[in-house]
């Protein structure tokens, strides 16, 4: 057994298995001639794990990826931490005005060289924003933004078809050339089919057309998938369809041989990875284990020192379990009655949000609520209603006008964008760390952020101080390296006890990661 365990917790280190008195024995190879029936397994490194295309076609060092947390909780600098630790780092512009997303476009550049190209940007399709989207891609278009993380979408839009067809190039053997790469993160496989198959021929002919691409452009991106990168997203904290990761995976990964069958489109070319849940090494092995691509991490990354998030939220985040989280209404989709997952543990947003959301489907409005509801309504605001729906209409006329409009004499509608704007302000005083709010901060969490702090309890990364997105990532990814030759040896029929399955956090020096 010990033997074993010093196989597994190295294993980088060659092994042989073989026969020895009828049972299968593994030993390290240290120069002496294996026996002659001998199995040979090679090192495994943690760069080895998951699809080494992935790496090379975004200069990445492990198969890893910091994903973007709306409302820049994915910082420039977490951006840069990313990318510096050997993973692909996205950026979370997602719902911030274009000026600020250039700002810290032009902030992560400031940390990186121009050889450091792991990194990019989240687009969120923002149908009730008109022009936003739009907006956004001529932003990454003009500052060179070469990976996009594309979330929220249920239907390709033009934009995001133009920004792939405006990277497509023909090389000198004739293959088509990809400089700018589609992150497609979805949860359901109609939506990702969308994503493998190439852009549908009508909206090409309608960019053309627009004079949006060139004919030359629109020919390539007929043949090519709009997005290679698509992300699993399972059981995530924020916006979350709440699916398991191992039924998701599988059907993304039937989805993508039905489309290339369909199509002709090459099915290696489509790389899925896994999201959601993504927390501990055990998830991370058993990702790659099923044939992930890669693996992106999430909301762990809201705990770490480089987030975006206030130190208040990020202690609260550091002391949930997995069972302290609870669906509320989303800002964004209100009316529509989408959810989002948060932390339930030491806040009361997720309750406050869903009892405006029943006021609002009973079809209430402020006028004609009971005084204890109005007194209620008032209370959690912070403010009188009047002076509530004065700012929310400010800034609903600004960015849609119609919706403005038909709150004037909609009473109704006026508590739903009232509602709107205090989800809104949760996740904001969130970030601000607001100690008057903290029974309204809205943080994003899913059970997973529960396992992580169970991992970590004990450790140093215990302490959130000691939480940087390069400890996490390369604790993670040492941890599935260790489980997964652990169970490559129990597979070649080894008897490896159940203990070769844990691993327990470490703090690595950048040099002796290797």
């Amino acid at each position: 057994m010990n033997v074993t365990a010093t196989i597994v917790g190295n294993p980088r280190v060659p092994a042989t298995v073989e026969h020895v008195a009828d049972e299968m024995i593994a030993r390290p190879v240290n120069g002496v001639a294996p026996a002659a029936d001998a199995a040979i397994l090679p090192p495994l490194y943690p760069e080895w794990l998951g699809d080494r295309a992935f790496s090379a076609a975004h200069g990445a060092r492990f198969n890893y990826v910091v994903g973007e947390m709306a409302r820049g909780i994915a910082t420039p600098r977490m951006v840069a931490a990313a990318v510096r630790a050997g993973c692909v780092g996205f950026y979370g512009s997602a719902g911030l005005p274009p000026e600020t997303i250039e700002a810290g476009l032009k902030e992560i550049r400031s940390y990186l060289s121009p050889e450091q190209v792991s990194w990019g940007a989240n687009l969120i399709h923002t149908p009730q924003q008109p022009g936003y989207e739009a907006a956004v891609v001529d932003l990454f278009l003009r500052e060179g933004v070469c990976r996009v993380s594309a979330s929220a979408y249920m239907r390709l839009s033009p934009d995001i078809v133009r920004y792939t067809a405006l990277g497509l190039s023909r090389a000198a053997d004739g293959s088509i050339e990809r400089a700018n790469h589609v992150f497609a993160k979805v949860s359901r496989a109609e939506v990702a089919e969308q994503f493998m198959a190439p852009a549908p021929a009508k909206m090409l002919q309608d960019l053309v057309a627009a004079g949006a691409i060139t004919a030359e452009q629109a020919d390539l991106a007929a043949q090519v998938p709009v997005a290679c990168e698509i992300t699993a997203e399972a059981d995530s904290g924020g916006h979350t369809d709440n699916r398991a990761a191992a039924p998701l995976f599988a059907s993304l990964s039937m989805a993508r041989d039905r489309v290339a069958a369909r199509t002709g489109v090459d099915a290696n070319t489509i790389r899925i990875g896994l999201a959601g849940g993504i927390a501990t090494p055990h998830g991370v092995a058993a990702a790659f284990q099923m044939g992930a691509a890669y693996v992106l991490t999430g909301s762990i990354n809201q705990s770490a020192v480089e987030s975006g998030l206030s130190e208040p939220a990020r202690a609260l985040l550091a002391k949930a379990g997995p069972a302290d989280v609870a669906m509320a209404p989303a800002a964004d989709m209100f009316e529509q009655g989408v959810e989002v997952q948060v932390l339930k543990r030491g806040t009361l947003f997720a309750m406050r949000a869903k009892k405006f959301h029943a006021l609002y489907k009973a079809g209430a409005s402020f006028e004609t609520m009971d005084v204890k509801d109005r007194k209620w309504v008032e209370d959690v605001l912070g403010e009188p209603f009047g002076a509530a729906w004065a700012a929310t209409r400010d800034y609903i006329a600004k960015v849609n006008p119609r919706e403005a409009e038909r709150a004037e004499s909609d009473g109704n509608k006026r508590l739903a964008l009232v509602a709107r704007r205090y989800l809104f302000m949760g996740a904001q005083w969130a970030r601000d760390g607001d100690p008057a709010r903290v029974a309204d901060y809205q943080i994003w969490c899913g059970p997973a952020q529960g396992a992580f702090n169970e991992w970590v309890a004990g450790t140093c990364l215990e302490d959130i101080a000691n939480r940087t997105v390069a400890q996490i990532a390369w604790n993670l990814m040492e941890g599935a390296a260790r489980i997964s030759r652990a169970a490559q040896l129990r597979s070649a029929g080894v008897a490896v006890p159940p203990t070769a399955f844990s691993f327990v956090p470490q703090h690595f020096e950048e040099a002796g990661f290797a």
